[in-house]
């Protein structure tokens, strides 16, 4: 089973604006295809996002969207990560932080300072845009219905 760290905005793209590019993603959450893997930060910065007038949510609708995303991720305990590269975002960090320590094959941003950092040093994870992680997806969807490995 794939395992992917989502950063906020795409959780957002997941669970607020249903984005075109989020929803084979979605589908395949829902459906226990695929893992996401939260901590208590990820967790803190979505719960503080949630309230930010410009996404006009009210209280109810905050504690909807919550809820049904933590209902279907992993937490993964807080723990020390591996030695990283340092994103231009700090706030971004903890999202490499947590797919070193995770395991994840993936984390999925559109943040530019975390996808800055792709392909230019040694990681254990991919970082890419929520296409990318569609494409990745369907192969591994391919793999599964040929019977050859995913």
């Amino acid at each position: 089973m794939l395992r992917f760290v989502l950063d906020t905005n795409v959780v957002l793209d997941l669970f607020h604006w249903a984005n075109t590019d989020a929803v084979p993603i979605m589908a395949a959450l829902e459906a226990g295809q695929i893992e996401c893997v939260v901590d208590e930060r990820t967790l803190d910065e979505l719960r503080r996002v949630l309230t930010y007038p410009q996404l006009k949510l009210t209280p109810e609708m905050i504690a909807e969207r919550y809820a049904r995303y933590s209902g279907l991720v992993q937490v993964f305990p807080e723990g020390e990560a591996p030695p990283l590269p340092r994103c231009k975002d700090r706030d971004d960090q903890k999202f490499l932080e947590l797919a070193a320590r995770c395991g994840a094959d993936a984390l999925v941003s559109k943040d530019k300072a975390l996808l800055q950092l792709r392909g230019r040093t040694k990681l254990g994870f991919q970082i890419m845009k929520p296409a990318g992680a569609v494409r990745i997806l369907g192969a591994a969807g391919a793999a599964g219905e040929t019977g050859m490995p995913g």
